[in-house]
């Protein structure tokens, strides 16, 4: 089958054309801001700014299209595991864009755009948080009164579900060992960021939660605060509830710590030429990464392998080796030099994405845990899972 695959993000839109969810033929990725969907008429009828553009041209221009494939963020409750889009679906996230509003807006749009794609296009909808389903009980629920968390969906679903769902089979690829073996925590690190702890395949905990904004440091994006904060700042401060999620969503993170970009590359050339509030940015979100870190292989009684993936996971050796180098209690090292390691495994699949950086384990041999640099690969996975809906046999 040959599928449009569209990924939107907190900060952009990623298009793909796969053939037989091997092969990438085009593939494009096109920033998104704020004032794209700043439109309300864009969720009523797929219109927007410029990545919206894009797929409204792949949609026409590209031939023989068996059909789309959308990442969705959040669904809510009612959608957790991949379906064709109707009119229940378009529902569902649209009651779901307070969960997740970097997001959601981008998906709504981009699926008004396939709807009305002419020939007609199946439109499959592949919920972020399916991979998280298998989530054990412990690790789901918050410690809310029952009443309020069972009628209104009030627990854990986690996220960039595909990325780590990704990222868990091609690391037993890597390995070369069966995945039923394995014990990985997958560090998916770009604007977004969640850690998840995998055990056979299947996790076991994360740290994003009831919304995208839970646990790490972002880009943009706070993590985790107390929520005694957040009462106080409603409480006392008067800061109103859109401004205040405003803030937690697009002016926190890196951004509002560093005072200088959401962009991990500045804050850290920032942190190296001395900047006080960029050193104390990259301390903070170090140490909520490697504590987090430490948590998730407190969940999956031990680690075999760390795996690295997502923008900045992928392509900052520098994060790594900060990370890595905290984490030595554990086992975890880094060999002298990652970046020359042999062999690298070159995606066959890449087209023309062979520029980033190569899947690689990037600890010695003798290391008692690996240290694995895995490209996130969203656009398969979406293409995947859409063919096995569409042709299950």
């Amino acid at each position: 089958m040959r599928i449009l695959t569209v990924n939107p993000g907190s900060s952009s839109l990623k298009l793909a054309v796969v053939d037989d969810g091997r092969r990438v033929v085009e593939a494009v990725e096109v920033g998104l801001g704020p004032d794209d969907l700043a439109d309300p008429s864009v969720v009523a009828d797929g219109s927007g700014g410029g990545g919206l553009e894009v797929l409204r041209t792949l949609l026409t221009s590209t031939p023989a299209l068996d059909a789309a494939a959308i990442r969705v963020v959040h669904g809510g409750p009612g959608l957790t595991t991949t379906v064709v889009a109707d009119r229940h679906v378009l529902a569902a996230i649209a009651a779901a864009v307070p969960l997740a509003p970097l997001h959601n807006p981008a998906t709504l749009a981009a699926l008004h755009l396939v709807h009305d794609a002419a020939p007609p296009l199946p439109a499959v909808v592949v919920p972020d948080a399916a991979f998280h389903t298998a989530l054990p009980d412990a690790a789901r629920w918050y410690a809310l009164p029952w009443e309020w968390a069972a009628a209104h969906g009030l627990r854990r679903y986690g996220f960039h579900g595909l990325s780590h769902a990704w990222a868990t089979a091609r690391a037993a690829e890597l390995l070369n060992r069966p995945v039923a073996e394995l014990r990985l925590v997958v560090a998916h690190l770009g604007a977004g960021a969640s850690l998840a702890a995998v055990v056979g395949g299947r996790p076991v905990d994360t740290t994003m939660g009831f919304t995208p904004l839970e646990g790490l440091v972002m880009a943009t994006r706070s993590g985790s605060v107390d929520p005694g904060l957040v009462l106080h700042v409603v409480e006392h401060l008067g800061i109103p509830a859109g401004e205040l999620r405003d803030t937690l969503e697009r002016r926190s993170g890196l951004l509002g710590l560093s005072g200088r970009s959401a962009d991990l590359r500045e804050v850290l050339e920032g942190a190296e030429a001395g900047d006080p509030r960029c050193r104390l940015a990259i301390e903070v979100m170090l140490h909520r990464l490697v504590t987090g870190i430490g948590a998730m292989v407190a969940a999956a009684g031990g680690l075999d392998a760390l795996v690295f993936t997502g923008g900045a996971g992928e392509a900052s050796p520098q994060l790594r080796r900060l990370a890595c180098d905290r984490l030595g209690f554990l086992g975890v090292r880094l060999a002298a030099d990652e970046d020359r390691l042999g062999p690298q495994h070159d995606d066959p699949t890449a087209g023309s994405e062979r520029a980033r950086p190569a899947d690689a384990v990037l600890s010695p041999p003798d290391a008692p845990v690996a240290v694995l640099r895995i490209r996130s690969r969203e656009d398969l996975q979406l293409a995947r899972e859409a063919e096995a809906l569409l042709r299950p046999d």
